[in-house]
């Protein structure tokens, strides 16, 4: 250990007796300042956007605004540019690499130690930012949170925390990027305990709640804030909307499944192009620039769309023309390969499809429905929770930024049916981790509810009653074991013969006449952990296995090396 390391290591522990906390109590302390650096470099990133959107694209209040202003040729221009170099920053970043670290947060903290490649993770949120800078239709909340997490990360690894630790520090980091980009502490803290780490724990939660508090609080300090979303009061509702909101959730999860087949088919589509990954992104930024001619709304991650939509009224068929180009522009930007998050065009979409919902039920109600709006608002949270397969997440952050109880009972209702339909669908997540630990679940599922009939393996030292010492001998000279197993012509179990029985034995003797009954069979509904502790009372390897008690036909042996080995992959997941 060098003196640097050493020194570290001292302040920290010094710093752990000054507040006279130790272990896991110290991590609400360390939990503080990931909060705080991982708001200033989500903020850094923000406004190094707003600097290079205005110096490529000139002044305006949004993409939006600012693709307005420009000449349709730009509008194609600009996101093709933007992509192809993108692509060659992307390339670098490979270029950089390292083989035994992962760039992606959520990996560094479930599957990682917790360290986070500093300089790959710059050069990808520098294409992040090139993508999205010339109107990319993509999420800039995955490199905040991206950058927020490193911070955390860096923290970690500067005063030398132990791998547990330092992957909660990170995740801490991760809800304090959510957290500054949403204005939505609650909804951030449980994205990272929902979909991250997949519990809730007091021990990991705790600190992941306090990281995002004072993300919250310093976000709110700086000059110049506001939500990103604007939202309307929400109205008393009725009691017969309720059926529509079910109905919405019902929509929205199939809507959720199939943006998420159509992203992965996107995706697959670009791969398969005999292009270099900078050109791959050049076409996708192509393609959502032709897109944008006729409707500049879908520049950018649609902040300023969704905040016209809550606000002022809306044809139906405006919303229906700007979903759609919303959706091819999100697909070739996403499916090329630019790096951005689906997260706020997952909102977009759900409040464009909540809209629309709205715009139908008022047509066919006039006077008993409320305002697309009130069906936009949950249709926003609705879609998250399918898309995400995150449904608390979603509830939360839709409450928090409405701050209205009246909107709990349709969200919770839409966003829950929403999340199931989407789940039945096998439509996935928005996420590679929620998929991996899905199926470990799964995996773990298949492994607790097998029994030993699952682990039989054929029994090649089987004698009938009638068996002669000379073939007996012969069995015991080919296979290093202590018993030869009994059975009779319907090959039902009989007991075992000993080799110590037949070395003392006559010329003449039977397997009939040295049968023992000093091995008792295992059922073949036997339990793993029954058969586990039947092994610790047996000294060998292998155990007789027959069907039942009342039908003891030999099915063949279990091996306890088979056993351990499942119980080990058991653990593993």
């Amino acid at each position: 250990m060098t003196l640097r390391s050493s020194l570290l290591l001292r302040l920290r522990s010094a710093l752990q007796r000054l507040f006279g906390v130790s272990g896991w109590q110290s991590m609400l302390l360390w939990s503080i300042v990931a909060g705080l650096l991982g708001t200033l470099a989500t903020e850094l990133f923000r406004a190094t956007l707003r600097g290079f959107e205005h110096l490529v694209l000139g002044p305006g209040d949004s993409l939006v605004a600012m693709a307005r202003a420009l000449p349709w040729w730009a509008r194609i221009a600009f996101p093709a540019a933007g992509g192809l170099v993108a692509g060659g920053l992307l390339v670098l970043a490979r270029r950089v690499a390292v083989r035994s670290a992962t760039s992606d947060y959520m990996e560094a903290i479930v599957l990682g130690d917790g360290r986070i490649p500093v300089t790959q993770t710059l050069v990808r949120s520098a294409s992040s930012l090139v993508s999205i800078g010339t109107g990319g239709s993509i999420g800039r909340e995955g490199s905040m949170v991206q950058l927020a997490a490193l911070a955390a990360s860096l923290l970690g690894r500067v005063f030398r925390f132990p791998v547990e630790r330092l992957r909660l520090l990170v995740a801490c980091g991760a809800a304090a990027g959510l957290t500054a980009a949403y204005n939505a502490p609650i909804a951030g803290a449980f994205f990272v305990a929902e979909i991250v780490l997949g519990s809730i724990v007091m021990e990991s939660v705790g600190p992941i709640l306090i990281a995002a508090v004072v993300a919250n609080i310093v976000m709110r300090a700086l000059p110049g804030y506001q939500p990103p979303y604007q939202m309307p009061v929400f109205p008393e509702l009725h009691g017969a909307e309720i059926p529509l909101f079910a109905l919405l959730g019902v929509l929205l999860g199939f809507a959720a499944a199939g943006f998420l087949r159509a992203l992965q088919g996107s995706r697959a589509l670009f791969a398969r192009l005999p292009f270099a990954l900078p050109w791959r992104l050049a076409l996708g930024g192509l393609a959502m620039g032709l897109v944008s001619v006729p409707w500049p709304e879908v520049w950018g991650n649609g902040y300023s769309v969704v905040n016209a939509v809550l606000h002022t009224p809306w044809t139906w068929t405006l919303i229906a023309m700007v979903l759609a180009a919303k959706l091819v522009a999100t697909l070739a930007t996403a499916g090329s390969g630019a790096v951005g998050g689906v997260f706020t065009p997952a909102l977009f979409f759900g409040c464009m499809v909540g809209a629309l919902f709205g715009h139908a039920a008022q047509a066919l109600w006039p006077h008993a429905v409320s305002a697309p709006s009130a069906y936009a608002v949950v249709g926003m949270g609705a879609f998250l929770a399918g898309a995400t397969q995150a449904p608390l997440m979603a509830i939360l952050m839709i409450f928090e930024m409405t701050l209205n109880y009246q909107v709990m009972l349709p969200l919770m209702l839409a966003g829950v049916i929403a999340y199931f339909v989407a789940r039945s669908a096998n439509a996935g997540s928005m996420y590679e981790i929620t998929l991996r630990r899905r199926e470990q679940q799964d995996e773990q599922l298949r492994l607790r509810s097998l029994h030993i009939r699952d682990l039989v393996q054929p029994a090649q030292t089987v004698v009938g009653p009638e068996a002669d010492r000379e073939a007996m001998s012969r069995l015991f000279l080919q296979h290093p074991v202590k018993y030869l197993y009994v059975v009779d012509a319907h090959q039902r179990y009989l007991g075992v013969v000993p080799l110590a029985a037949l070395g003392t034995a006559a010329a003449e003797v039977r397997a009939a006449d040295l049968l023992s009954q000093a091995i008792a069979p295992i059922t073949a509904d036997t339990s793993l952990g029954e058969a586990l502790q039947r092994f610790l009372e047996h000294l060998g390897e292998r155990l007789p296995v027959i069907e039942s008690a009342a039908n003891p036909v030999l099915l063949g042996v279990a091996a306890k090396s088979a056993l351990l080995a499942t119980y080990v992959r058991l653990s593993e997941v």
